[in-house]
């Protein structure tokens, strides 16, 4: 799933120097939309892709809507920038050698240094947790809203939330159950993979994110009318500091940068279940 203006995103934060730079933690701790057997993307119909892309378009158009609303009061005060504090280039990807945050709230992670690196890895696993599966389940989105927001946005955003999430008419066309599962015999895949962040602004108890991630969005198993399908996005998180953490106050969304495919051959259904189930997903950090 998508985000986008002001809508809903698990992960991992530490404490360190403010390098610039991005890595990636590994975890603490898966019927055939393709056909019988392995053949290239490119085999794919035109009808199939043409029902993929109408997915993807449909999914920013709903969750546009859900998300709709106080994207300029973020209370972020950027009056007081100035260029010895603006944000540098991005630097190579490297690691810092910072520990990750140990502590989680709502089972997404949670304590993140107020700290420039902070906001980053706040924000990449924000993408993570709003991007999930889980937010199809009312009792799961409920509590990953009200972990990653602030009190404010949380209580704005749910109602909206709710309504785009239940519905049986966008449920369906993205193959889900009336009540947000997988037909039986398939599996639902959600999966956000941040590539990397940027500081766009920062200040003492602000700051504003931009997350460059691919997504994994689908129903993997056979017969599947929405095969898995991969999507690019970058979103830019505008971040409060509450209650001793970074919380979101409202974001942005567009479409890519997106690479060139490659010439892989499409993953058989039960192979992309198999993956989905048996890889977990992944905490990021600065």
């Amino acid at each position: 799933m998508s985000l986008s203006d002001d809508g809903g995103y698990g992960g991992d934060g530490h404490r360190g120097p403010e390098t610039g730079q991005t890595r990636t933690r590994l975890p603490d701790s898966g019927a055939d939309p393709y056909g019988p057997g392995r053949r290239p993307r490119s085999g794919l119909s035109s009808r199939n892709l043409i029902t993929v892309v109408g997915v993807i378009v449909l999914l920013l158009a709903a969750i546009a809507f859900a998300n709709r609303g106080d994207s300029g009061s973020t209370g972020s005060d950027t009056s007081g920038d100035s260029p010895k504090n603006a944000p540098g280039p991005a630097r190579p990807t490297t690691p810092t050698g910072t520990k990750p945050v140990t502590t989680k709230n709502g089972g997404i992670a949670a304590g993140f240094p107020k700290t420039e690196q902070g906001a980053q890895s706040a924000a990449a696993n924000y993408v993570v947790a709003l991007s999930g599966s889980e937010m199809y389940a009312s009792d799961r989105r409920d509590a990953i809203v009200d972990a990653v927001y602030t009190p404010a946005a949380a209580a704005a955003r749910k109602a909206s939330l709710r309504k785009v999430y239940t519905d049986p008419k966008f449920l369906g066309r993205i193959g889900l159950k009336a009540n947000g599962t997988a037909p039986d015999g398939m599996a639902f895949v959600s999966r956000a993979n941040p590539v990397g962040t940027k500081t766009e602004k920062f200040k003492d108890t602000t700051a504003e994110v931009a997350v460059w991630y691919s997504l994994l969005f689908g129903i993997a198993g056979q017969g599947s009318q929405n095969p898995v399908a991969e999507s690019w996005y970058t979103s830019t998180m505008q971040l409060q500091w509450v209650n001793g953490d970074w919380k979101i106050a409202g974001f942005t969304q567009k479409a890519g940068p997106a690479p060139v495919g490659g010439d892989q051959a499409a993953a058989t259904a039960q192979d992309m279940s198999k993956a989905v189930q048996g890889f977990g997903g992944l905490t990021y950090a600065r």
